[in-house]
This record gives C-alpha cells, structure tokens and sequence, in this order.
C-alpha cells in the first residue's frame, strides 16, 4: 500500500484529490496539509511515502519547503502538484528535490500513475524538462537568462510579472521591502531589462506567464 499525504490549501481540491486517490486499491490517504507549517508537521509525525505538494500555499512554501522536507525525510518522495505549466518552474522543483512535477490540470487523468512510479523510485516529468534538465548538466550548457535567477528571485519575477507591489510582494514572502527591491534590482539586471513592460514582455516571450494571477 502507498500512503500518501496531500498538501493544498483548498479544501475542496484536497477533497477531490482524495477521491480520486481512494478508487486505487494500492493508495492510501493517511494526511493532510493546508500549509506549509502543516506540511513539515505530518513529514514529522506521519509515516507515509508520498507527498502530493501544492507549490502555491500560506506559509512556507514552494522550493524552500521541498528542500526542507527532503532534508529531514531524504527517502520521502514528493510530486509537486502545481498550476503553473512552464518548464522553468518544473526544472526548480526537481533540482530543489521532486521526484516528480504534475499539472493540476492533467492531474485526473495522470495522478495515480504519477504516484505509483515516484513511490516506486521512478521519476514523473515531461519530456521538455527531462531535456532542460539535461542540457543544465552539460558542461558550458548555456541557456536564457532566466534560468541564471535565484529561487528566490525566480519567485519575485513571477509576482511581479503578475502585477504586485514591492510592498505586496514583500508581506506576501515575509520579506523587507529594501530586500525584494534588492531582488528586483538584481533580477531585472540579469534579465537585461530596464521597465516594467519589458519585464512583462519579456515574460511573454518566454512562455513564462500561463497563470500569472497565481505567483510561484
């Protein structure tokens, strides 16, 4: 039996995820999790196998959390669940510790076979980023400028891309102000652009903003 936890903040998604889950004879959901907070509290005090992870929720979240789960639990498999379709964002979550990257639109009809071959040692990405994965190894493999951002400015381009605030960008990642303009400042530097619509264009070039109303 697989036993699996799900973390998303959306009751009714987790509600739904755990349907689906229940009509395979080999899963188990033994958990769940509507925060960050909560997720580090069941890889703590719940013995299971897979962590289905929302990218995307209060508290601690995203790459920093999979680093911290995968550093207390090394053997735990997490597949992320996310919204966000590009590949950039895929690549982030594996080299942070993934063994697997699903969208949450494919996800009813790819999910349990997704936590069926992570939990068996396998890894569940697509093809395109099984290749940016592997063109980042090569030596002197070079790539655009996006893929040279930190984490944590990877996750304020994404908000500033869709619209927010350094204040609000700030209170949404416990940040100082002077810290997320650091980011932006260095960001936009390495990204060669001057503006906002340039920020913008540039993210539309890129297919970097399918779903930029939900920030990574």
């Amino acid at each position: 039996m697989i036993r699996v936890v799900i973390a998303d903040d959306h009751t009714i998604l987790r509600e739904g995820l755990k349907q689906l889950l229940q009509s395979a004879p080999d899963l188990s959901v033994v958990g769940e999790a509507g925060d960050g907070h909560e997720v580090l509290a069941r890889v703590r005090g719940v013995d299971f196998d897979v962590l289905l992870l929302d990218m995307s929720m209060p508290g601690r979240s995203g790459m920093e959390l999979i680093r911290q789960v995968k550093a207390e639990r090394p053997k735990l498999r997490v597949l992320v669940l996310s919204m966000h379709e590009e590949h950039q964002y895929a690549v982030r979550a594996i080299r942070a510790g993934a063994a697997g990257y699903l969208t949450k639109e494919s996800a009813a009809l790819e999910l349990v076979a997704a936590i069926r071959k992570v939990a068996g040692g396998g890894a569940f990405i697509s093809a395109e980023v099984a290749e940016q994965l592997a063109l980042s190894s090569m030596p002197r493999a070079e790539g655009p400028p996006h893929t040279l951002l930190s984490d944590r400015e990877y996750q304020v381009f994404r908000r500033l891309v869709a619209g927010a605030a350094v204040t609000q960008i700030a209170g949404d990642l416990s940040l100082s102000v002077k810290t997320v303009s650091t980011h932006k400042a260095r960001l936009m530097e390495k990204l060669g652009v001057a503006n906002q619509a340039e920020l913008i264009h540039y993210a539309l070039k890129h297919r970097l903003s399918d779903d930029p109303n939900a920030p990574a």
